[in-house]
C-alpha cells in the first residue's frame, strides 16, 4: 500500500498519493501550476512532480473545488488553508526510554493550557521536573489540526498535521526530542472515531463516513473502505515512525465500528505498530482492547467514580451506580493491574464538569494516597502534583458560527438537569474560558512533597495487594506497607 499524502523522494521531487474514489480526475495545485495525478486501482491517484519541503499545495477534484490533503502533514493556515509538504524523516529526535507497564506513570497535559504561551516549545523547560517527580511518560491531549486556535483537540480534522497554534510539526519534533533527552516517553492521544467540524473537506474525496452507524459526536468513520483504513493506520504509523512517539492513547474506541471486516482495524493497528505502547479508552466493564485487539492497557474509570462519589456525594449521571467502600476495594484488587490505568483527575473528569473545577483541597492528599498506592498504572492530570486550583474548562474556537452557537447551547442543556449545579455554564467560545484554564503554577508544597514521596514508595512495593473493609474504613496492604483510609473522616495514614 502506498504512503498517502505528500512524500519527498529526493532530487527536488515529491510523490503525491490520495484516495479519491469520488473523483474522475485529481490535480495537485502548486505555486507553479496544476499537475494531474494518474488514476489507479481502488480509487487511488498518484503522481511524482517537481516540489519539495515547504511547498504549499491543494488537490483539485474534477476541475472544481480545491481542498487540503486529507493526509496533510502540516496546515500552517489552519483547516481552510493549503497543505504543506513536510519531510518527517528529516527530524532530529533522540531515542526515548523503553516504556514498561511495570513502572509506567503517565502525566496528561494539554499543550495550549500547560503554559501561558501554549506551545510545544514553552512546555519543554518543564519536562525535567516531571521526570524528577517520578513520571515516566507524558501524554499529550490530541494535537491534530482542528478548527480555530484553541480547543481540547478531540475535534481534529487533519489528523497528521500538528496544530499550528502549538508550533506545528517542527515544534512537536522538538518537544519529543526534549522529552526523550529528559528520559520521558511520549504518548499521544489520537481520535479515530470521528472528525470535527469541516468534515465535508474529507467527504469531497470519498465515502469516509458510514451511513450505518453514528457516534455521540457525529458520523462514524467507515473502516470498510481501504482508503479510510489507510488514512487512520498510516496516521498512527506517522507518529511512531517520523516523530518517534512511544505510544498512542486511542480515544473512545467503543465508537470505532469495524466488526464486519475480516480483521478489525484496531487489531490491524496493533499488528502494524508492534513496538508502540497502545492504550485504549473503552466503556467501563469492557476489556475488548486487551482481550481481542492486543492493546497494552486501557483506562479504567471505575476507580475514579467510586472514590469521587464517596468523597463528594455527587450522584448525577453515571455516578449513580458508584460510591461504596466495597466497590472501591474491588477496584484496587482488579486484574490485570499492570494493564489498567487509574486516575483521580483527567481532562474528562475535570473538564466535563460544568465549571471545570478540580477536587476540593481537603480531598487532594487522600486522593493521591489511594491513587499512588494502588497497584494499577497511575495517570496524573497536569497540575494535580502540586495542587493546582485553576479550573480546566471546556473551551472551543469554532470558526463556523452555527457550530459555535450549537456548542454553547449543547453545553447549557447538558447541565440543566444536574441537581448539584446552579448558575451559568462558562461560554466555551469565550477567550476568557480558555485563559482561566491555564495552569497558575501556584504550588502547594505539601501536595508536591506527598506526590514525590508516594511515587518513590510505589517503585519499591510489590504489585500484589490485599484489601479489607471496616465500615467506612479501607485498609490496603502492599508488601511491608499498609494504607488506611477513613472515608467518613477523610483521613488516611500509611505505615511502611
Amino acid at each position: 500500500m502506498p504512503r498517502l499524502g505528500a512524500i519527498p523522494v529526493g532530487g527536488g521531487r515529491v510523490e503525491f498519493w490520495v484516495w479519491a474514489p469520488h473523483a474522475s480526475t485529481v490535480h495537485v495545485r502548486l505555486a507553479g501550476g496544476d499537475r494531474q495525478l494518474e488514476a489507479g486501482a481502488a480509487g487511488f491517484h498518484a503522481a511524482t512532480v517537481e516540489a519539495g519541503p515547504g511547498d504549499d499545495y491543494r488537490f483539485v477534484l474534477d476541475g472544481g473545488d480545491a481542498w487540503p490533503d486529507p493526509c496533510s502533514r502540516a496546515q500552517p493556515g489552519g483547516v481552510r488553508g493549503p497543505s504543506r509538504v513536510i519531510d518527517g524523516h528529516a527530524f532530529d529526535i533522540a531515542s526515548g526510554p523503553r516504556l514498561s507497564l511495570d513502572d509506567l506513570v503517565v502525566y496528561e497535559l494539554h499543550v495550549g493550557t500547560f503554559t501561558n504561551e501554549g506551545t510545544f516549545d514553552a512546555a519543554i523547560p518543564h519536562l525535567p521536573a516531571l521526570r524528577e517527580l517520578g513520571v515516566t511518560a507524558v501524554e499529550l491531549m490530541p494535537v491534530a489540526t482542528f478548527p480555530g486556535n484553541r480547543g481540547w483537540g478531540y475535534d481534529g480534522l487533519y489528523l497528521s498535521a500538528p496544530h499550528p497554534a502549538y508550533g506545528g510539526p517542527d515544534g512537536l519534533a522538538r518537544f519529543v526530542d526534549a522529552a526523550h533527552r529528559a528520559q520521558l516517553g511520549v504518548i499521544l492521544d489520537v481520535v479515530y472515531n470521528h472528525v470535527g467540524p469541516g468534515s465535508e473537506a474529507l467527504a469531497a474525496f470519498g465515502p469516509y463516513f458510514s451511513d450505518r452507524q453514528e457516534t455521540p459526536w457525529g458520523g462514524a468513520i467507515d473502516y470498510s473502505r481501504p482508503g479510510v483504513r489507510e488514512w487512520a493506520l498510516q496516521n498512527a504509523e506517522l507518529w511512531v515512525d517520523e516523530y518517534r512517539i512511544d505510544g498512542l492513547r486511542l480515544d473512545a474506541v467503543f465508537a470505532i465500528f469495524d466488526d464486519e471486516s475480516p480483521l478489525h482495524v484496531l487489531r490491524e493497528l496493533r499488528d502494524r505498530l508492534p513496538g508502540a505502547l497502545l492504550i485504549a479508552e473503552q466503556e467501563t466493564g469492557n476489556l475488548r482492547p486487551l482481550e481481542d485487539w492486543g492493546f497494552d492497557a486501557q483506562w479504567a474509570d471505575e476507580f475514579h467514580h467510586e472514590l469521587h462519589v464517596l468523597l463528594t456525594g455527587e450522584r448525577d449521571g453515571y455516578y449513580a451506580r458508584y460510591g461504596t467502600v466495597e466497590g472501591l476495594a474491588r477496584q484496587l484488587e482488579r486484574q490485570p493491574a499492570r494493564r489498567l490505568v487509574f486516575c483521580t483527575q483527567n481532562h474528562d473528569q475535570v473538564g466535563n464538569r460544568a465549571l471545570g473545577d478540580r477536587p476540593a483541597r481537603d480531598e487532594l492528599e487522600l486522593r493521591a494516597a489511594l491513587l499512588l498506592f494502588a497497584p494499577q498504572v497511575p495517570l496524573l492530570f497536569m497540575g494535580e502534583e502540586y495542587g493546582e486550583r485553576s479550573p480546566f474548562q471546556f473551551f472551543t474556537d469554532h470558526i463556523d458560527p452555527f457550530i459555535a452557537d450549537a456548542t454553547r447551547e449543547g453545553r447549557r442543556r447538558e447541565f440543566a438537569g444536574f441537581a448539584g449545579f446552579e448558575g451559568e455554564v462558562p461560554d466555551p467560545q469565550a477567550l476568557a474560558t480558555f485563559e482561566r484554564s491555564k495552569l497558575s503554577r501556584r504550588e502547594d508544597a505539601a501536595v508536591r512533597r506527598l506526590y514525590e514521596d508516594l511515587l518513590r514508595l510505589r517503585r519499591e512495593l510489590p504489585r500484589e495487594v490485599e484489601t479489607r473493609v471496616d465500615g467506612r474504613a479501607l485498609h490496603v496492604r502492599r508488601g511491608r506497607a499498609e494504607l488506611t483510609v477513613d472515608l467518613a473522616a477523610r483521613t488516611w495514614s500509611l505505615t511502611r
